[in-house]
C-alpha cells in the first residue's frame, strides 16, 4: 500500500492569503500546505480520501492517472469543493463511485446539483455513483474499509481504516468503542491543528496523547495550520515515532 499526502494544511491552506505570519513567508517547501487529502494506492486501485478545492493541482503534482473511488470524511468545503474537477477521470473511466454518510451525500447533491442531475443533464458535467455508508465495515473492490466515527465539535465525521493504516482528520473527540477499531496499526494519521487548544480540532498536545493511547508503530500529523510553527522546528520536539506530514510525502506500508 502506498500513501501520498496530497495536502496537509488546514481550511485556508498555507500560506494564508494576505498573511505576513513568518510561517506563511517561509521558503521551506514543507511549510507550504494545500488543503488536506490523501491518495491510497492498493492492489492496482487508487482511492482518494476527500476532494478539496486544491484537487486539480494535487492530481497534476502527483501524476495520478485514475481514481477508483472517493471516500468523504465530512461535508466542509475544504474537503469537498474539488468534486467538479473529477471530470477528466470521468471522461476516461465513466461514473466515479463516492462513499459518504447520507448527510454528506445530501450536501453534495445541493452544492453540485448539476452533477447529480439525471434529466437534461449538461453533457460536460461529470457523473458519480453515490454509496451511503454507515458506521460499519464496507467493501470496495474486495478491500474492506472500516469507518471510524469521530466528532468535529458536534459534527459527525468519518475516519477510515484500511488494513494497517488509519486516517483521521478534523477530530476533536472519539468514543472508546471507536478507539478499539484502531488496534495494531502500522501507521496512524491524525489531525493536529496548532499548539494552542482549539474548540473543534486536536492541538499538538492532544494529538500526541491520542497517539500514545492508540500506540501505532508510526504516526503522522496532518491538517496543520501556520500557527503550529515551522515544520523543521516542530519536528525536533516530536517523539521518535511521530512525524509532521507534508505535501507530496509518500509512505509505503
Amino acid at each position: 500500500m502506498k500513501i501520498t499526502f496530497l495536502g496537509t494544511g488546514t481550511s485556508q491552506g498555507i500560506p494564508v492569503i494576505g498573511s505576513s505570519h513568518p510561517v506563511c513567508l517561509s521558503k521551506d517547501k514543507k511549510d507550504k500546505r494545500l488543503r488536506v487529502s490523501v491518495l491510497i494506492e492498493l492492489n492496482g486501485y487508487s482511492y482518494l480520501i476527500d476532494c478539496g478545492p486544491d484537487f486539480r493541482q494535487q492530481m497534476l503534482r502527483c501524476g495520478c492517472k485514475k481514481i477508483d473511488a472517493i471516500l468523504y470524511t465530512h461535508e466542509h468545503s475544504d474537503h469537498v469543493m474539488g468534486l467538479d474537477d473529477i471530470r477528466p477521470f470521468y471522461f476516461k473511466q465513466g461514473d466515479i463511485p463516492i462513499y459518504a454518510h447520507k448527510r454528506v451525500i445530501k450536501s453534495l447533491k445541493k452544492r453540485f446539483d448539476y452533477i447529480f442531475k439525471t434529466v437534461n443533464k449538461y453533457p460536460g458535467a461529470p457523473t458519480v455513483s453515490p454509496y451511503i455508508i454507515k458506521n460499519k465495515p464496507f467493501v470496495i473492490n474486495n478491500q474492506e474499509i472500516i469507518p471510524i466515527k469521530l466528532k468535529h465539535l458536534d459534527l459527525q465525521v468519518f475516519g477510515f481504516r484500511c488494513n494497517d493504516f488509519a486516517y483521521l482528520t478534523d477530530m476533536k473527540t472519539i468514543k472508546d468503542i471507536e478507539v478499539e477499531k484502531l488496534k495494531n496499526l502500522k501507521v496512524l494519521v491524525v489531525n493536529a491543528l496548532r499548539m494552542e487548544p482549539h474548540y473543534s480540532h486536536l492541538n499538538l498536545e492532544e494529538a500526541l496523547q491520542f497517539i500514545k493511547r492508540v500506540n501505532p508503530e508510526k504516526a503522522y500529523l496532518t491538517h496543520i495550520s501556520h500557527m503550529m510553527g515551522f515544520h523543521e522546528d516542530v519536528e525536533k520536539v516530536l517523539p521518535n515515532n511521530v512525524f509532521l506530514a507534508y505535501d507530496n510525502l509518500q509512505i509505503t506500508i
